[in-house]
């Protein structure tokens, strides 16, 4: 198999490729049994079965090692532009490589105890490679891409917001309850709880003062929250919006090539009609 139709094969296939529909096929189901062994594993029952879930982790982890070493081998492929070298170190690098590299780690400790088999649970990234099979998957990808500057932005309004919140508490609530507000991380840990809406009740403030600071924090948290929702939103909008546009325009350049198709045959059978009869006497030629 050359490397131009192995490409084909493990990128997301039509309805008319059949061995690259069933690797999609193959690849989701790989990864849903992995999210199912991931969670299942954690249950009492499943004692009785560890050998065959060992098996069936080894064959799925093997499966997803083979289609990452398949995607450094045709990832000039993915990236035209840039020669093969470049093409697999930009891959490697990327966010679809690296949640492919960390995907097959886990057939590494998975025979380990304590703090290795922790990063089993790394496998659940894989579930990611999905996106490329969903549309609506796929726009919010899109959506996170363009609007990244300003979710970035949002992100770190509330970042500033929340540090100078919790050096704030801290100070106004650490004399009265210095166990709760024992240092700036104590009064972060509020200030991320009364931000986000979440309010566990396990530091609260007791001083007037800090209920007050307190009470204006959680007001002025859920709009400033909320900005990068609305950002999320907008940007989703305005992304179906361009897919659906896409989509008509696709649909009037078919529709149109299909119209002057029958235009074309209309002529066709005009032009036919029109010579099968003599031009001087006007009777129908055999």
């Amino acid at each position: 198999m050359n490397r131009k139709r192995a490409f084909t094969i493990i990128q997301v296939g039509n309805l008319s490729d059949f061995p690259s529909r069933a690797y999609d096929i193959s690849l989701v189901f790989a990864v849903a049994v992995n999210i199912f062994i991931a969670i299942f594993d954690t249950f009492p029952q499943a004692e009785p079965y560890e050998k065959i879930i060992w098996a069936v982790e080894c064959v799925t982890v093997i499966f997803f090692a083979i289609d990452y070493v398949l995607r450094i081998w045709t990832a000039d492929y993915l990236y035209e532009t840039m020669s093969p070298a470049k093409a697999r170190l930009k891959f490697i690098f990327s966010w679809a490589g690296l949640v492919d590299l960390l995907s097959c780690l886990p057939f590494l400790a998975a025979s380990g105890g304590g703090t290795l088999r922790m990063f089993r649970i790394i496998r659940i990234l894989r579930v990611f490679r999905i996106h490329h099979y969903a549309d609506p998957l796929r726009v919010i990808g899109d959506v996170i891409k363009k609007k990244q500057g300003q979710l970035l932005s949002s992100i770190f309004i509330v970042f500033i917001l929340m540090i100078a919140s919790s050096l704030m508490m801290y100070n106004l609530e650490h004399e009265a309850q210095p166990e709760a507000f024992a240092n700036a991380f104590s009064g972060f840990w509020w200030a991320a709880n009364t931000l986000l809406t979440v309010g566990y009740g396990d530091i609260v403030p007791v001083t007037l003062a800090g209920k007050i600071c307190g009470t204006l924090l959680t007001f002025l948290g859920v709009g400033i929250v909320a900005i990068p929702t609305g950002i999320l939103s907008a940007g989703f909008m305005e992304q179906v919006s361009i897919v659906r546009e896409k989509a008509v325009v696709e649909g009037v350049i078919r529709d149109t090539a299909f119209a002057e198709e029958e235009v074309l045959a209309e002529i066709d059978e005009k032009e036919k009609e029109e010579y099968s009869y003599c031009p001087y006497c006007g009777k129908r030629l055999p």
